[in-house]
């Protein structure tokens, strides 16, 4: 039995890497008529005729490649599509101005790869299958076979004898045992010039990336300015004034002491009373910077705490098996605790959920309402704090809310170690 599940795996992979192969060779079949289309348009945009044309082209251009990345999508390689914008129409300009473009020079040099070297590499895939069948069973139907048709390897070799059919046997054996070794291979052949050209053009994506890392470095500062402005506020408006009051107190009692104990003990009552308020609010400065109760609990324990304490009833889903980096986890929670304080003052919800998942290197969040909606992050609510503090950390924030309900924020952190 042991021996037997190893070639069991070894057919299916054969099979369904030539299933695949198959579709690839459907995507180069169209890509082979689709050169002819492409040579004509070139010519007849290079005497001024085909200029409308080129558009449309490229758009069917993108079709297939699109197909192209659906498929190799389904094989486990994800291409992140590379247009942020209309294909070029060609109305001004040579021909070479159209391939410039980095995008329809990839495209096109995929589409002619597809229509030659995908279209060979499948059909050597589905014949060394169809052949070795026919050519392990040719003596089986021997009789029922027409002179003409008695051969081997596509009619390369004649068999003019039903004995001589034993040599189609070996043959047709043979053919089987390339295609069951063969096959899985054959297709990352030709799933490699999908792999290297579909996606965004290396230099490209390295300027965006750049582009991208400048603009998540100075959100990052913006919200570490923002977050000290705001502690400072906390710390100067609330308990500094205290504690000046417990002093101003404190002061009046020692004056009082001799001339009325009684005033003095009063006064003395109301220095504590104001002590434990500026104990209470620095607390509340130091849980806003990173909360222990998430280094106590983690970070489910401190949603647990958060839903508890929502005015709107919350119900909690927490799937994070492992813990995430410090600052990922203060960030999540800040998302989660903003967003419930969003729904208690503003919504008019009767209920929320909040969904915590990792997936892959990412941790998401997800926090809905079944309130009035209309939220805006451009409104100066605290949706705008959510985004900064989540592209700070290279993050991405979707909210979804139409007038009427249901709101939805969904937010991704990048948790990898």
């Amino acid at each position: 039995m042991g021996g037997d599940e190893p070639r069991r795996g070894l057919l299916a992979g054969a099979l369904i890497a030539t299933l695949w192969v198959a579709a690839g060779v459907g995507i180069g079949v169209l890509a082979l008529m689709t050169l002819p289309l492409v040579g004509a348009v070139a010519a007849l945009r290079s005497i001024r005729i085909g200029r409308p044309l080129v558009r449309p082209l490229l758009q069917w251009v993108r079709v297939l490649a699109d197909l192209e990345r659906r498929r190799l999508g389904r094989l486990g390689h994800e291409i992140e599509s590379p247009y942020h914008d209309e294909p070029p129409d060609g109305e001004t300009g040579p021909v070479r101005g159209v391939l410039d473009e980095p995008t329809v020079r990839r495209d096109l040099s995929w589409l002619f790869m597809q229509a030659t070297f995908g279209i060979v590499l499948g059909t050597v895939t589905v014949q060394l299958l169809s052949n070795g069948i026919h050519d392990a069973t040719l003596w089986l139907w021997w009789p029922l076979v027409d002179e003409s048709e008695r051969s081997v390897i596509n009619g390369l070799i004649g068999l003019e004898t039903w004995s001589g059919s034993v040599f189609g046997v070996v043959v047709g054996i043979a053919q089987l045992i390339l295609w069951l070794l063969f096959a899985p291979r054959l297709l990352r052949y030709q799933c490699r010039p999908g792999v290297n050209l579909l996606g965004p053009d290396p230099d490209i994506d390295l300027s965006e990336r750049v582009a991208r890392l400048a603009a998540t470095r100075a959100a990052a500062l913006d919200a570490h300015a923002i977050e000290l402005r705001r502690i400072e506020r906390a710390l100067h408006d609330g308990a500094q004034n205290r504690i000046v009051g417990v002093a101003v107190l404190v002061g009046a009692a020692r004056r009082e002491v001799e001339r009325d104990p009684g005033r003095a003990d009063e006064i003395l009552a109301r220095a504590q009373d104001s002590a434990e308020l500026a104990l209470s609010e620095l607390r509340a400065v130091v849980r806003s910077i990173l909360p222990p109760v998430l280094e106590n609990r983690g970070l489910e324990g401190a949603l647990s705490a958060l839903a508890s304490e929502c005015a709107v009833p919350c119900r909690l889903t927490v799937d994070v098996p492992v813990r995430c980096p410090a600052s990922v986890e203060a960030t999540a929670y800040f998302v989660v605790a903003e967003s419930l304080t969003n729904v208690a003052k503003h919504s008019g919800a009767s209920r929320a959920e909040v969904g915590v998942s990792v997936r892959g290197d990412r941790l998401h969040v997800v926090v809905t309402d079944d309130g009035r909606g209309g939220a805006d992050p451009a409104g100066g609510s605290g949706l705008a704090g959510i985004g900064r503090r989540v592209e700070a950390h290279d993050g991405e924030v979707a909210v979804v809310s139409p007038e009427g309900g249901p709101t939805e924020i969904r937010v991704e952190l990048p948790c990898g170690s």
